[in-house]
């Protein structure tokens, strides 16, 4: 249990607590302790731990101005978490709805208590999701069974996911690899964070190091055009697609004046993050790119100071998706 007990007392159904609880990506709880002390400064061991979801008592939520004082690596972060006690099914979903409407459950244990709980609650889409998705930008609440009759949750979190994470309905024949999962979320990121639509037909794409193709495969799907470039080849099926015109090239050699205007840029090359922001740098001082989502790869520790630099650009987001792994995410969109 948390540092601040509850006393044994049917009286006591509720009691908000201090600091901020924080979901971990499968996986992933090594990257998000790693992330909370050398990026965020925060060292302290977790108060309580249920499953992936790491509680920290003593985490000076007071501090947290804007997203980038929260660990990329918390797919959702509860920020005004509290530990409710329930006698029944029925009281457990009343108790959350009183608060707010919707509410989506993390679980990893009592399963079926979590769902008959979550059965009793107002709908919220918690299947997975068929490529291209409109997620919705509006309040959800987290929460989790710690025992069969008590809950941690918060009703604000800092994810409109619900409990933060994406899954995408797989497609196992048509796509050259499965990095086409990680440009699906990203793009639904890109919408969901910044209101920006999906490339379409009509708009040009210029994706760096694009084989074997997953990228390209997901902006073609959509109608797009695409300048591919690598120094091997896509898809036999996409080589002779008509929206794909694809060039033999170092693609960060290129000059973006060599490549023109681009409603989009993509990049999921693996390279040192400061060639990727110098690369970056030049797009958007070229005025030629309006939107880019370029993946940061991890070299090793992350490099803190870099990965600050990716989110201070102006219209930037950087976030951990789903479908990363050791890297994260930048999205830049212009408004």
């Amino acid at each position: 249990m948390p540092d601040n007990k509850i006393e044994n007392s049917v009286k006591i159904k509720s009691q908000k607590l201090s600091g901020a609880a924080f979901l971990a990506f499968p996986e992933m709880q090594g990257m998000l302790k790693t992330e909370l002390a050398g990026r965020l400064g925060f060292s302290s061991e977790p108060s309580a731990v249920y499953g992936d979801l790491l509680y920290y008592a003593d985490f000076p939520i007071d501090s947290v101005k804007d997203e980038n004082d929260l660990p990329y690596w918390s797919r959702s972060t509860m920020l005004e978490p509290q530990i409710i006690n329930f006698d029944s099914i029925g009281e457990a979903a009343s108790s959350l709805k009183s608060i707010q409407r919707s509410w989506a459950p993390y679980q990893y244990q009592f399963f079926r208590r979590a769902n008959l709980i979550q059965e009793k609650l107002p709908y919220v889409n918690l299947k997975v999701r068929k490529f291209p998705v409109k997620i919705p930008s509006s309040p959800i609440g987290l929460y989790t069974l710690i025992d069969e009759h008590t809950m941690i949750c918060s009703a604000k979190t800092s994810s409109f996911i619900p409990a933060g994470q994406i899954v995408f309905e797989e497609d196992h024949e048509n796509p050259p690899s499965r990095a086409y999962l990680k440009i699906q979320e990203s793009l639904t990121m890109a919408n969901l964070l910044t209101g920006v639509e999906l490339p379409k037909a009509g708009d040009k794409c210029f994706e760096a190091g694009a084989c074997p193709g997953g990228w390209t495969w997901v902006l073609v799907g959509l109608g797009a055009y695409v300048h591919a470039v690598d120094r091997a080849p896509l898809a036999q099926e996409l080589m002779q697609n008509p929206l794909v015109k694809f060039q033999t090239h170092d693609a960060f050699t290129l000059k973006p004046e060599e490549i023109g205007p681009c409603q989009w840029v993509f990049s999921d090359v693996i390279c040192y993050p400061e060639r990727l922001l110098k690369w970056v740098k030049e797009w958007l001082s070229s005025g030629l790119v309006k939107n880019m989502i370029c993946t940061i790869k991890m070299q090793g520790e992350p490099e803190w100071d870099i990965i600050r630099q990716f989110a201070e650009i102006p219209g930037s987001r950087v976030v951990h998706l789903n479908y990363n792994k050791h890297e994260l995410t930048w999205i830049h969109c212009e408004q």
